[in-house]
């Protein structure tokens, strides 16, 4: 008896005892039905198979997914390579390009330089020589020769004088216009 007062069955078996007699059991069930135990079993080892063959199915699926979405990736990150080095190329190309055209600019410039300051000597030697030739052409002597004597030389070689108070007169005249 416990505490309480009730009675307790305390029953002690042997575990083999306990294991002999489930065996006995099964052996009596699968005497009775032979063919349906291996009918079962074969239904069980198909349904193994196929849970297997599914999850290996799954696995292989996954792997493919896998595998594209890496070689989508990779080709991805290929065509960014590619576009970089593309692009670099391009900067450089564009840099090389404008290098030349600054190059090709100065020289050009440099040229234009040279002939423009080529071309105002021209004009200053030009303008000189035009300067003193007009003298000379409306009937002026050269530098140093300003006395009367040889303006009236100048104008007999240019054949304009005439007598010789007219002639004084007109040289008087033309060496005024020339001068104005």
């Amino acid at each position: 008896m416990n505490k309480d007062g009730n009675v307790c069955e305390i029953v002690i078996e042997d575990i083999e005892e306990t294991t002999l007699r489930k065996e006995e059991e099964e052996e009596k069930v699968e005497e009775k039905h032979p063919d349906r135990e291996q009918k079962a079993i074969k239904i069980q080892a198909w349904w193994r198979g196929t849970l297997v063959r599914r999850t290996l199915l799954h696995a292989a699926l996954r792997a493919c997914v896998i595998q594209h979405w890496w070689k989508l990736m990779l080709t991805k990150l290929l065509e960014r390579r590619k576009r970089a080095a593309l692009e670099s190329f391009s900067r450089r190309e564009w840099a090389v390009v404008q290098l030349q055209s600054l190059v090709r600019m100065w020289r050009v410039r440099q040229r234009y330089c040279r002939l423009l300051h080529a071309a105002r000597i021209i004009q200053v030697y030009w303008r000189w020589h035009n300067c003193h030739s007009r003298g000379f052409f409306q009937g002026r002597p050269p530098e140093g020769h300003v006395s009367a004597e040889g303006q009236g030389k100048w104008l007999q070689r240019l054949g304009l004088a005439q007598s010789a108070q007219g002639g004084a007169q007109e040289s008087e005249h033309l060496v005024l216009e020339g001068g104005a």
